[in-house]
């Protein structure tokens, strides 16, 4: 039987190809993602390992340091407190501070173009640095930067090379020019760095002489790290975090989390592209058993037992997995070669030689191609065992089981009938742990359901969806019709894979348009504000910026911003908030919708306006008093004057206080600077004052100045540009499902060469033979359209429910997007025939009709 079944998989290798290269795809995506993520992991592992120092000493994190507060940092005198410890050999201060934006001479911010932070940090000899100069000389005065060499190759930055620094300090603006330029040792992460000298990065990039943001020390020989850590512990007391070269290099793997989210993500697709890729080795080895029934009817009767039959089939699928699993894997590490050139190019330097190629990716890589095609092939192969030797006096094909299909189809119902109430039950609970498990499970519910019912459904759905057929191309549409009706089990399990990914783009589609709808009408509803100021790079709104903002002319006000994190304790209970600080004016920039109340009264007496949930947490109405302790202030009783609403996009779950109202708790020289500013122009005005503000504000290229309509277009762009990468990882899954469609024409036109022989025979020629096999199969890619976008509407209409609790409250259908997939679809089902209907068109008819099948 192992010769059999050997010589079996070689005669058929034509009929398994396509097959095989949805293994290939799909063990390429997973072995690809490992290997690349691997890759990335193993050479952050080594930029940490060779950068750390043996102990690092820094200011304990404040957790609760609202955005905008000062800089930790940590006073000179600790390097002197530490220098004399019995097993320290070496302290250096460590300055690095993502706060500064660096202008070239095109008044454009220098930065990473994939998004990456720019760094401003200080130079100083170590043993253990990040980089080594390669050009140049070390920064050696305030005009002096040295620059990494990255972004001088890529800004076409050289030696003596004017930049201009904006900081968030008092310090403002300073001009500097490049002294050197450095090649980091081992990758550059994705930063842009610049190095100073320590007294100007002690000044002006962190406002304060005699600070570092960091300490670090080196051990002397024999002292270990815990030895060291100790010392230095009991030395500096508590208000210092103390991290061995251990603990530091595990911080850096915790800090670059992309990774692990990004492996998890292209898995996740990977997943869906196995299950349509199941659907394609499912239906390829039904058609094959059906065409073989002779054949394995003959083995019956010389005396093959149904196990050795069952074996048989099994073990061509083995071979199918093991190869497409070897070939799978070999695609994957050109995959990983891919992604490592994309990362290259926004500005990661990764090494190509490095890949990583793990025994963990080989193995997932056969276990993913080997497994899945024995899953896949398990009921083909119980139905080959079924076979009686009776079977080889019968020309082909195996009766239908019609017991099984109603069983099948009642099965189906039940199934599709659970998820479709748990996703009613889901978007009923709303934005609540229970609504979104309901959510999810009425998802995979209702597509097991769908998957079972689609026999059922084809018979139904190709009926309506061909019913132009005859009427556009007579006979030959009528032919292509009740060819797809004829085998509903194979039609629906061919549509089902398809159906998959085009549900996922349908509900993302959904979800997706919601989002930008519900956040633009908000915008419209509740910004009053003409123009929106905020800043990028770690940077604040500085006292500069604000003073000329409020002198551009043609503004009618400018509403100032500042966020906080506060403690806010009801009779009831108490927990952390944020709270938004603002400018009178605000009700005129921002109307945001209350329960009770008016916000309006925030700002002209002492008192807070709080979210209905985190009311409700404290037992707090309108009139009820509460005691709100700004992080770093004094605590202050504030009167509840107003509950917002859960329900807005903007600022959602904030509260509001005043600016007055904050002055009361916490000291002007303390307070936090302002994140965010908004602008409104005079009557009449808007264009001409958007004109002078964004002039006025041009020296500045950490600042953003918006209109709404930018503002909208902002939201739709994101949006656009998250969905298009969904897309882009679904595409894979659609590619396969595509070759799931030629398969199935290509073996269906074998099974039928008699039939097509005799049709051609009495007079159908070459084109409409082959317009009869595009027709079609451009109506089994509408009826998995169908099923798809009916899925994806339903999934996305309960996801909107279900977000709506969190400002996502208008339901949007993106019938452009619907549209596109099912004119997508008809081109996918002309494409995926083309091969096939060629094949049929050119069969000899005399050997068509003296075939067996």
């Amino acid at each position: 039987m192992w010769k059999a079944s050997r010589r079996n998989f070689f005669a058929h290798k034509g009929r398994l190809w396509l097959s095989l290269v949805a293994v290939v795809l799909s063990v390429a995506f997973v072995t690809g993602t490992l290997m690349f993520t691997s890759t990335i992991t193993t050479t952050f592992d080594r930029l940490f390992a060779t950068t750390a120092s043996d102990v690092a000493v820094s200011a304990k994190v404040d957790k609760d340091a609202a955005p905008g507060s000062p800089e930790q940092t940590v006073s000179a005198s600790v390097l002197d407190g530490v220098k004399a410890l019995p097993g320290v050999q070496a302290v250096y201060g460590d300055i690095t501070t993502d706060r500064l934006a660096v202008v070239g001479a095109d008044n454009k911010a220098i930065s990473n173009s994939a998004g990456g932070p720019t760094i401003g940090a200080n130079w100083y000899a170590t043993p253990h640095p990040a980089v080594n100069l390669t050009s140049g000389r070390p920064p050696a005065g305030p005009g002096d930067v040295v620059v990494d060499a990255d972004t001088a190759a890529k800004k076409h930055l050289a030696l003596g090379s004017p930049l201009r620094v904006v900081t968030g300090t008092d310090a403002g603006t300073f001009q500097v020019t490049v002294s050197g330029i450095a090649t980091f040792r081992t990758t550059n992460p994705g930063e842009t760095l610049f190095y100073f000298d320590t007294n100007t990065a002690q000044t002006k990039l962190l406002g304060k002489p005699g600070v570092f943001t960091g300490v670090d020390l080196d051990a002397k020989p024999g002292t270990a790290d815990d030895t060291l850590k100790s010392e230095v512990s009991a030395k500096l007391g508590a208000g210092y975090d103390v991290k061995t070269r251990a603990e530091q290099e595990a911080d850096g793997r915790n800090s670059v989390g992309f990774i692990g989210f990004m492996k998890y993500v292209m898995l996740g697709f990977a997943g869906i592209s196995l299950m349509v890729g199941a659907f394609l080795i499912v239906n390829t080895f039904q058609m094959l058993v059906a065409q073989r029934t002779r054949e394995l009817g003959l083995l019956r009767a010389l005396g093959a037992s149904r196990r050795q039959v069952n074996r048989s089939v099994r073990l061509e699928a083995l071979l199918l997995g093991v190869i497409g699993a070897s070939l799978g894997i070999a695609a994957g590490a050109g995959l990983a070669y891919g992604l490592i050139a994309v990362m290259n190019g926004v500005g990661m330097n990764l090494q190509a030689s490095d890949m990583s190629v793990t025994p963990t990716a080989v193995i997932a890589g056969y276990a993913v191609g080997v497994l899945v095609t024995l899953l896949a092939v398990w009921i083909p192969a119980r139905r080959a065992a079924r076979i009686t030797p009776m079977a080889a006096l019968r020309d082909a094909g195996t009766p239908g089981d019609r017991r099984s299909s109603w069983l099948r189809n009642g099965i189906g119902l039940a199934i599709i009938g659970g998820g479709a109430a748990a996703l009613i039950g889901g978007a009923a609970n709303g934005a609540s742990a229970a609504g979104g498990l309901l959510l999810g499970l009425g998802v995979l519910v209702t597509l097991i359901g769908a998957i079972l019912l689609g026999p059922l459904l084809a018979g139904v759905v190709i009926r309506v969806l061909g019913v132009w057929m005859p009427a556009a191309y007579g006979s030959v549409g009528t032919m292509a019709q009740r060819n797809a009706l004829r085998n509903p089990r194979r039609t629906g399990a061919t549509a089902a894979a398809l159906m998959i990914g085009l549900s996922l783009v349908s509900g993302m589609a959904v979800v997706g348009s919601s989002l930008v709808t519900s956040a633009t009408a908000e915008m419209d509803r509740s910004v009053g504000a003409d123009y929106i100021i905020t800043t990028n790079g770690g940077l604040v709104i500085t006292p500069e910026v604000l003073a000329k903002t409020e002198a551009t002319p043609g503004l009618a006000h400018v509403t100032e911003n500042k966020f906080l994190d506060a403690t806010v304790s009801g009779s009831s209970g108490d927990g952390k908030m944020q709270i938004a600080a603002a400018s009178p004016t605000m009700v005129q920039d921002f109307d945001a919708t209350t329960t009770a109340g008016s916000l309006s009264e925030v700002f002209t007496k002492p008192g807070i306006a709080i979210p209905a949930a985190e009311a409700k947490s404290r037992n707090a109405s309108v009139g009820s008093v509460v005691t709100v302790t700004v992080h770093g202030g004094t605590p202050v009783k504030l009167p509840v004057l107003a509950i917002l609403s859960d329900k807005t996009v903007f600022n959602h779950g904030d509260g509001y206080i005043s600016l007055d109202t904050l002055s009361k708790s916490l000291p002007a020289s303390a307070q936090p600077d302002d994140l965010m500013l908004f602008a409104k122009a005079d009557k009449g005005q808007q264009d001409k004052a958007y004109q002078a503000l964004k002039d006025g504000l041009a020296p500045f290229p950490q600042v953003t100045v918006k209109s709404q309509t930018d503002y909208k277009k902002l939201i739709h762009d994101q949006v656009g540009g998250v969905l298009n990468m969904v897309y882009g990882l679904l595409g894979l899954a659609i590619v396969v499902a595509i070759l799931g469609v030629v398969n199935t024409l290509a073996l269906s036109v074998v099974e039928r060469t008699r039939e097509i022989g005799l049709i051609r025979a009495i007079g159908m020629g070459r084109r409409k033979t082959r317009r009869m096999i595009r027709l079609e199969s451009v109506v089994i890619a509408l009826f998995g359209a169908a099923l798809g976008v009916g899925l994806g509407l339903a999934w996305g209409v309960a996801a909107q429910r279900v977000l709506s609790g969190i400002g996502i409250s208008t339901l949007a259908i993106p019938v452009g997007t619907i549209v596109a997939v099912f004119f997508g679809a008809a081109v996918v089902g002309l494409l995926a025939a083309l091969a096939p209907a060629f094949r049929a068109s050119r069969m000899n008819v005399l050997r068509a009709i003296a075939a067996d099948g």
